[in-house]
């Protein structure tokens, strides 16, 4: 099987290194500069006790790797959707494609019965080119629970935890996520299959949909904002008005917003990865993990009045930062 992983940050070099000690043959489709030090040092990653190299093959154009079976995607949102049309060389009719990433995914409503079904949201896929090179009747969902981060010398370092969720993004015949579930498992991790992969992806940009923009305005830890009471209360409104959409969207979301808020407390120490991006001077997933969701509602008819406030105070301030520009959509 040809497997290829886009982007080797710390979820995707996670991801790339234990596929690869399992046996599996997986190439690296990264920045120019990433390229170099990989091919010179290998990715390298240290699991527990355990410090491991693994060498791959490395390319910097899509073209070199050619048409794929397996295609990993794990890039910033605004990564990708600047780089979309370069990834087609990997794609065939056959390729499936695995996105793990924040947010609502290009392939959300493709596959939701609903009021929004088939939609795109120009706030993931502005000008349709993610649908186009990545076709969401091959796409497998994956809601990623594994905590990772790179250190100073390039080193992946995971957190203790390995679940991983997948499901196809469209109901088919001969669904695709079977087989991803099992290669991962052979990995290492610890994948389950979802009866609904919208309803797993929902659920978890229910906690980031708060601690993403408020630790990035506030610059407080997970554990900082709960520990506010002003600042819990309005991500008590913000979850309230995001329980509401998925009600109208017909996904149960099995839980109630107390609960939500205290599972996200054994996260307490944590910066969310937008507050970590705001301080490190990368740009925000600002528009998947939050402007998506104020779409939706706009695209619903619901008001989502905390969210739309929070959503705009980010705005301007990654717009200051240089962190941010507002999509430009075709009509």
């Amino acid at each position: 099987m040809q497997v290829a992983l886009v982007g080797a940050g710390a979820i995707g070099g996670c991801i790339a290194s234990r596929l690869a000690r399992s046996g599996q043959d997986v190439s690296l489709l990264v920045r120019p500069t990433q390229a170099t030090a990989l091919a010179e040092r290998g990715l390298r990653m240290r699991d527990g006790e355990r410090f491991h190299t693994t060498r791959h093959r490395i390319a910097a154009d899509a073209a070199e790797l050619g048409q794929q079976d397996l295609v990993f995607i794990s890039v910033k949102a605004p990564a990708l959707v600047a780089s979309a049309a370069q990834l087609a060389p990997l794609i065939g009719p056959q390729t499936t494609i695995v996105s793990a990433m924040n947010g609502i995914p290009w392939w959300f409503f493709a596959g939701l019965p609903g009021p929004l079904h088939g939609e795109r949201l120009d706030t993931v896929d502005p000008q349709g080119e993610l649908a186009r090179v990545l076709p969401p009747a091959q796409c497998v969902g994956c809601v990623v629970y594994v905590a990772a981060h790179v250190d100073a010398d390039g080193v992946i370092c995971p957190a203790p935890g390995d679940k991983l969720v997948l499901g196809d993004a469209v109901s088919t015949d001969a669904p695709r996520a079977p087989q991803v579930v099992e290669l991962l498992r052979a990995a290492g991790f610890a994948p389950e299959r979802a009866a609904s992969i919208q309803r797993e992806t929902w659920v978890k940009l229910w906690g980031n949909l708060t601690a993403n923009p408020i630790g990035a305005l506030t610059g407080t830890t997970i554990g900082g904002v709960l520990a506010n009471p002003l600042l819990r209360a309005l991500a008590t409104r913000m979850m309230e008005e995001f329980q509401a959409l998925a009600q109208r969207l017909g996904l149960d979301l099995g839980m109630e917003v107390e609960q939500r808020l205290q599972a996200m407390q054994r996260l307490a120490g944590v910066k969310s990865s937008m507050q970590q991006d705001m301080e490190a001077g990368r740009a925000l997933e600002l528009d998947t993990i939050i402007g998506a969701v104020a779409e939706v509602g706009d695209r619903l008819g619901m008001d989502t009045p905390f969210i739309d406030a929070v959503l705009g105070l980010l705005q301007e301030r990654a717009a200051n930062a240089g962190l941010w520009s507002r999509p430009e959509v075709s009509n």
